[in-house]
């Protein structure tokens, strides 16, 4: 299996009524060269300022973005590209970040080449503590700045500092 991190930032909290802003990914391995980003245009005319100035986007910046479904064509072809076996999909916030993702598959492809299902990287780091409240971030290197492939990178550099603290994933 292959280990994606992925990241999103969007102008409101669901998607559907708000708009994907943009999204990240890299492959978990060691280095993490091979990275993904796209950049969608709105899907409404709803957003929140205060959410879409997460992301340092304007709205007329956000207007000329590129068109969904050629987006998310581009990060299918890009997992299949690099996969190995089954993708796997893990996130810093999973709730948000898969709902994002597998709307806007199943809402332009048809399908999402992740299957069901993703896994929160904080679940993760505290099972491996065994501390249903432990802080993981501090795994990071890549400062988390609300780009999403940084912030991907970040993400994937703490699963690679828990497999060398012991856990068991198969990482490419």
């Amino acid at each position: 299996m292959s280990l994606y991190v992925v990241d999103v930032e969007a102008d409101g909290p669901i998607p559907g009524k708000y708009s994907m802003v943009s999204l990240g990914a890299v492959l978990v391995e060691p280095g993490l060269g091979r990275t993904f980003y796209g950049r969608t245009r709105p899907i409404s005319d709803a957003f929140l300022p205060e959410a879409l100035a997460v992301s340092a986007t304007t709205r007329e910046e956000h207007l000329r973005y590129d068109e969904p479904g050629e987006v998310m064509a581009a990060f299918e072809r890009w997992i299949q590209e690099t996969t190995r076996g089954k993708p796997v999909f893990f996130s810093d916030n999973l709730a948000f970040d898969w709902q994002f993702v597998n709307w806007y598959f199943h809402t332009y492809l048809s399908r999402n080449p992740f299957g069901w299902s993703g896994r929160r990287i904080g679940d993760l780091y505290c099972g491996m503590v065994k501390d249903a409240y432990a802080q993981w971030k501090h795994l990071r290197k890549t400062g988390h700045d609300h780009h999403p492939v940084n912030d991907a990178k970040g993400n994937a550099e703490a699963i690679l500092a828990m497999i060398d603290m012991g856990l068991k994933l198969q990482a490419r």
